[in-house]
């Protein structure tokens, strides 16, 4: 798939967009409102979702909403800052109930910030292809970061420690979830699921596969294989979080409860 990065348009311009700051009147009363920069964003992440970022431009954009291309460089300067407009619109539907990232023990706190890291990218896959090494500074990923600090606050963390472990989980969660990306694009363009492809494959694996030389995959692939099947994505991410947890255990300070110590 296509990547995109953030901070490729105008600082400026993307700035003043993100924020709303004077450039767009908004939408405009009536029975049809007059285009503006929310429609055209909520169409361009609309056709991003069903077709991916490849499909992206802003004469597709355009003409989806039947418009002139001309018509979207009236409100958005350039794909580059439609891109910023995107990410931060997307990431702004994160904690719907903020509740989740204040209440409850450091544990489930940190476990809800990687659960809804990990439901928005199975509803926008393209926004894992999204690289954001200029962030787009919106209002959506500010108030991510505000409220995902807020679950490590009150730890007696550092604050350098604090902005590494939101950085450690959510960067745990794009890697764990690009594997639910790689099987639908394989089965797309294979035409092919993944159980078809191993069972067409099998026979030919029995034939050269070699026990003697390969000793532990031979005892440990077959108990693996029976028990998850084909690479499981979800029994990755929920192992990985746990194990992950326990490490981030290893930094809170003796004494601050968790859902393992409360009781």
């Amino acid at each position: 798939m296509a990547t995109e990065f953030t901070g490729t348009g105008d600082p400026a311009r993307s700035m003043a967009l993100l924020w709303r700051a004077g450039g767009d009147p908004g939408p405009r009363p009536g029975p049809r409102p007059g285009l503006d920069v929310d429609r055209i964003v909520t169409a361009a992440v609309r056709l991003a979702d069903a077709e991916g970022l490849a499909a992206l431009s802003m004469r597709r954009v355009a003409a989806d909403l039947g418009v002139g291309a001309m018509s979207l460089y009236t409100h958005v300067p350039g794909k580059g800052e439609l891109v910023d407009l995107m990410l931060d619109a997307v990431l702004a539907e994160l904690y719907p109930d903020e509740e989740v990232v204040r209440g409850g023990d450091w544990r489930a706190r940190l476990a809800a910030v990687a659960r809804a890291n990990w439901d928005l990218f199975l509803r926008h896959p393209w926004a894992l292809h999204v690289a954001t090494g200029r962030p787009p500074l919106g209002p959506g990923l500010m108030r991510k970061y505000e409220l995902e600090l807020r679950a490590v606050d009150g730890l007696g963390l550092p604050e350098v420690e604090m902005d590494l472990l939101v950085t450690l989980v959510t960067g745990f969660v794009r890697g764990t979830v690009s594997g639910v990306q790689e099987k639908a694009d394989a089965e797309r363009l294979t035409g092919t699921t993944e159980d078809e492809w191993w069972a067409a494959t099998e026979p030919y694996v029995a034939q050269v596969f070699d026990a003697e030389r390969f000793p532990t995959a031979a005892r440990v692939g077959p108990v693996a294989g029976e028990e998850l099947g084909a690479y499981d994505p979800e029994r990755s991410f929920e192992f990985g979080l746990a194990r992950l947890l326990d490490g981030i255990g290893v930094l809170v300070p003796a004494g601050v409860p968790d859902d393992r110590t409360a009781s």
